[in-house]
């Protein structure tokens, strides 16, 4: 039932209409998908590392996860979530054992204030591993000369705070800092170096609602609205996108069951590429193991995923590990690494 307060009808009407409008979007977004596949928009953002999922579970379902995440690990994708949560307290690490030896290291913290609200962290570091040795052009025999190591690196920290309105809509938000830094480089033989570092804030914002269908949940999400970022006279944005999603545990139209098969749909609109989905399915087994896998359509590299996941609650204080495997075509695979405590 919907909490009680003044204006509570005329919000929930305009709330279906906002569902309605959503599936329309992302029923268009799915069937124009193939028609715009020709126009791939690609080198028009930079902070890549931003677009990389950041979580072992959403990573299994194809990074459909819009939808599904209500506990920390939702501020890296739908910050709505975390007004969700079904605990107070909820931590969250993951590590990403990327291609080229890159990994990405990724925490946050959200806490549960009640009538206030939730208020969560973020942190995301990426490591671009092993020793970079930079180069410069001379005029000797191999035509260049050593600089010595690069120092290479990103990283990413938000604030997000997130309030359910009611107990069928949620709406949430993350102001995010994020910098890169690509060692120095000289412009002119002889002149000054110059430092290759960007830094600056990001913004996120998503809503999450329940129209009163069983366990169907609809929403969309902004992640990394920003301004412009430059290297010296070389602007660019971050990877800007906008996520429609849905999301359902399909048993339900069959009635009571134990078992829950969560079906999540999202609709991808970057601003460096085409349209994109993402499908991905978890089936729950005695709320204690989950079976994971997903697919992401109109990629270069990235499609299948699969992974499983592990949950258990003793004295209040409840545990989850999760694990993903993703194919990337010819960088082969990728594996990701999570852990979750709440209570």
């Amino acid at each position: 039932m919907l909490r009680h307060y003044p204006g509570i009808i005329k919000e929930y009407n305009t709330m279906k209409k906002i569902t309605i409008l959503l599936v329309v979007v992302l029923c268009t977004t799915i069937f124009t998908v193939p028609a715009q596949s020709a126009l791939k928009k690609i080198g028009q953002t930079g902070l890549q590392f931003l677009k990389v999922d950041a979580s072992a579970r959403a990573a299994a379902m194809g990074g459909a996860y819009t939808m599904p995440g209500n506990d920390a690990s939702a501020m890296f994708y739908n910050p709505a979530g975390i007004g969700m949560m079904d605990k107070n307290f909820d931590f969250f690490a993951n590590r990403t054992e990327w291609i080229a030896d890159i990994s990405y290291n990724v925490a946050a913290l959200a806490k549960d204030f009640e009538k206030w609200g939730t208020f969560g962290v973020s942190f995301i570091v990426a490591d671009y591993g092993g020793d970079l040795i930079g180069t410069r052009y001379a005029n000797n025999e191999k035509g260049y000369e050593k600089t010595g190591d690069i120092d290479v690196g990103a990283y990413a920290v938000g604030l997000s705070y997130a309030r359910s309105l009611t107990d069928r809509f949620s709406i949430g938000g993350q102001i995010r800092y994020a910098g890169q830094h690509l060692g120095s480089s000289l412009i002119t033989v002889g002149g000054e170096e110059k430092e290759n570092k960007v830094s600056g804030f990001a913004f996120d914002f998503g809503t999450i609602f329940y129209p009163g269908f069983h366990s169907l949940q609809l929403g969309m999400c902004i992640n990394n609205f920003s301004t412009e970022f430059k290297y010296e006279d070389e602007g660019f944005q971050l990877p800007l996108t906008f996520r429609i999603g849905v999301a359902m545990d399909v048993l339900d139209l069959w009635g009571e069951h134990q078992n829950p098969l969560l079906i999540a749909i999202d609709a991808i609109h970057p601003r460096d590429y085409t349209e994109r989905i993402h499908v991905g399915g978890e089936y729950w087994f005695n709320n204690i193991i989950a079976l994971r896998t997903g697919y992401k359509f109109n990629y270069d590299e990235e499609g299948f995923s699969a992974g499983v996941g592990f949950k258990q609650e003793v004295g209040g204080i409840a545990v989850k590990l999760d694990y993903a495997y993703s194919h990337l075509g010819v960088f082969e695979e990728v594996s990701r690494f999570s852990l979750g405590i709440a209570f």
